[in-house]
């Protein structure tokens, strides 16, 4: 099983223990991936705002580069951001859309053809392509006793519902159950975290992740798979608490899998979340998976 891998700019900086933990954890899982040579930003969500053809080619480069280097390969993508912008991109590629991009490309004498690999978010990979039995298959720790609430946010299923329904998701589930964890049952796992508003409506902001938190409320640990849902919810978590919110520890689904794959907190940078609570370090403990994070 081998992947073409585009980690994006979130992965390189402000969510680098996303990326170290996918990593390994997909080395655990026996998962080859070969980053895509000479990736650039995607344009994240501001780009298409001010220019919709750079909008489009910045995501059509990097599948091309894909289809030069790594032909064959599906991509994976952990970023939900990313993975949305260039699943769009594929959706909409017409031919004049296809035209319009290869002419901003052809100075690298690159063209993207739309016959590339799929682009895959990583848990679509997981959930359909690894599947929750390898995953128990190399569980080396069971989390037995964690109470584990799964957040989807908004992109990874909206407005592109390809492995999994938007409104009842459920492709997590299977996954932390897989690794000895109880599912928490609530009904905020696609709810918004607020997302950018964080910058520029703050209070509006707050009061969704505060909604969350609170939806959490018996759960040890919130699991996602978007590091703009993670930033929201673990660095901002304090902040929400005076909305009537409670703590609770904000994890990358990678990493609570690499851990229960026999990796380290240090492994998978857990030193780099902010909002991890006492009772989920106790309880991590107790599994026999954690050891000092420091």
């Amino acid at each position: 099983m081998k992947y073409a891998y585009y980690p994006g700019c979130s992965l390189m900086e402000s969510a680098v223990e996303f990326d170290q933990a996918t990593r390994a954890m997909l080395d655990r899982l026996e998962v080859e991936i070969e980053e895509i040579p000479d990736w650039t930003c995607c344009g994240a969500s501001a780009v298409e705002s001010v220019s919709q053809p750079l909008g489009r080619a910045l995501p059509a480069r990097n599948l091309a580069l894909a289809e030069r280097h790594l032909p064959g390969l599906d991509i994976l993508m952990p970023c939900a951001a990313c993975y949305l912008n260039h699943l769009k991109l594929t959706r909409q590629a017409t031919g004049p859309v296809v035209r319009e991009v290869n002419r901003l490309l052809a100075d690298e004498e690159l063209a993207y053809t739309s016959k590339g690999g799929r682009v895959r978010h990583l848990l679509d990979v997981l959930a359909r392509d690894v599947g929750p039995e390898a995953i128990k298959a190399r569980v080396a720790r069971e989390l037995a006793g964690l109470v584990v609430a799964p957040y989807y946010g908004c992109q990874v299923l909206r407005p592109y519902p390809v492995f999994d329904d938007p409104e009842h998701p459920r492709s997590m589930e299977p996954i932390i159950e897989a690794i000895g964890a109880a599912v928490h049952p609530w009904r905020r796992g696609n709810a918004c975290c607020g997302a950018s508003l964080m910058a520029t409506h703050k209070d509006a902001a707050l009061a969704s992740v505060a909604a969350i938190l609170r939806a959490a409320a018996g759960a040890d640990v919130i699991v996602t798979v978007c590091s703009m849902c993670q930033m929201n919810l673990d660095a901002y978590q304090a902040q929400a608490l005076g909305h009537g919110a409670s703590a609770v520890t904000v994890l990358y689904l990678p990493q609570l899998v690499g851990l229960a794959l026999g990796l380290s907190p240090r492994e998978v940078l857990m030193e780099k979340n902010l909002a991890i609570t006492p009772v989920f370090t106790s309880k991590l403990e107790q599994t026999g998976a954690a050891r000092a994070v420091s």
